[in-house]
């Protein structure tokens, strides 16, 4: 059993059941409804666009197609057809349906599945994909295959002091980063496998390019894995975003060109912009400037700021960000999972973990197989 592999699906479960009922509102709805700050989960209000009569603690697509990705990483040793993959979330969204849910397929997944079904070479079908579907659900990659932790960032790459908050606006205390988050220089990870970031962006794009195969949803998706295999190695907040901005140069290069900001810099500019700014001021910052939408150049450096913000406490960054409003629950599961390898599960409340776990997801059991792949080295890889 690996406690930071555990607490990237824990987290990114809990992230995603905090941001449920919040998901597509707007910030002042949210504040008029529950305050500036969630302080757990909630039941999704009434009239909600996609989420009405959901109850609290309830886990929504994000967690279902992570979970889904995982256990053919598994039965697959490693390997995922793309085609079981497609047929796999198609079969989901009907389950979903006759459920009658009405939180299914994003947009890219949604097009790229009808089209591979329909006979579509998989190579071909997301080359439209640039929405946030392929970060939402990857960590299960990032478990799987490891990768070095990062070195503590070039104090030449900190923030322009002139650009700092007034001393006068303290953060919140958890938002003080925490000693145990924070990359230890002296740390030697287990030699017993390695893979560095290119390898990693390869199978990245293996898991994410049947529905995501842009430049774009790439880069996001590999941000995100990146940072939750180098929190699982031992990375703390500052290191796993370091390498998850490393991997979002490489794989920006990967699949189909489409126009859109590039995410790297942003989630370099999103948590600069946070640094020192209470919970409070992070949030309006990242709601009004870094963007909550399903756009993977918002949403995804919109999670990176929300870990800026509050490096320290795992549960006070998920209830952070599913407090943004707009898509807060992907926002919130990708911060969550890797605020949880970074921290590892026990970081989370032992009632929280209760909660996911009610729902029979079964997520430590996926968690250490996933561990598993990773220990014995084996790839991650997709046969296209």
């Amino acid at each position: 059993m690996d406690t930071r592999a555990r607490g990237a699906l824990y987290g990114l479960a809990i992230g995603d059941a905090l941001g449920m009922p919040t998901q597509l509102l707007s910030r002042r709805e949210i504040t008029e409804r529950w305050g500036g700050l969630l302080h757990g989960f909630e039941p999704a209000p009434p009239g909600h666009p996609i989420a009405a009569g959901m109850p609290a603690g309830a886990v929504t697509d994000d967690t279902e197609q992570a979970v889904l990705l995982g256990r053919l990483l598994v039965r697959g040793g490693g390997a995922v057809d793309p085609r079981e993959l497609a047929s796999a979330l198609v079969s989901w969204e009907h389950a979903m349906a006759e459920r009658g849910s009405l939180d299914l397929l994003g947009p890219s997944t949604k097009r790229a599945v009808t089209a591979v079904l329909a006979g579509t070479p998989p190579e071909e079908a997301g080359a439209s994909g640039d929405t946030n579907g392929a970060a939402m659900r990857i960590a299960p990659v990032g478990i799987a295959v490891a990768l070095n932790p990062a070195p503590s960032p070039d104090p030449a790459s900190s923030p322009d002091p002139a650009s700092s908050p007034d001393p006068a606006s303290s953060p919140d205390p958890a938002s003080s980063p925490d000693p145990a988050s924070s990359p230890d220089p002296a740390f030697s990870p287990d030699p017993s496998v390695r893979s560095d970031l290119s390898t990693l962006v390869d199978q990245v794009v293996a898991a994410s390019g049947v529905t995501h195969n842009t430049g774009i949803a790439l880069a996001g998706a590999a941000a995100v894995a990146a940072a939750v295999s180098a929190g699982i190695s031992g990375a703390g907040i500052a290191g796993a975003t370091a390498r998850g901005i490393d991997a979002a140069r490489i794989a920006a290069d990967r699949g189909r060109w489409v126009a859109g900001a590039d995410v790297a810099a942003r989630i370099e500019w999103a948590t600069g912009l946070v640094a020192g700014r209470t919970q409070a001021q992070a949030a309006e910052l990242i709601y009004t400037l870094v963007g909550t939408s399903l756009a993977t150049q918002e949403s995804v450096p919109a999670a990176f700021a929300v870990l800026a913000a509050v490096p320290g406490d795992p549960w006070h960054a998920c209830l952070l960000a599913a407090s943004l409003g707009g898509d807060c629950d992907t926002i919130a599961a990708m911060a969550g999972a890797i605020a949880g390898a970074c921290h590892g599960v026990t970081a989370f409340p032992p009632e929280a973990i209760a909660v996911i776990d009610a729902q029979g997801l079964d997520l430590a059991a996926l968690a250490d197989d996933l561990y598993a792949l990773r220990i014995t080295g084996r790839d991650v890889r997709e046969t296209w």
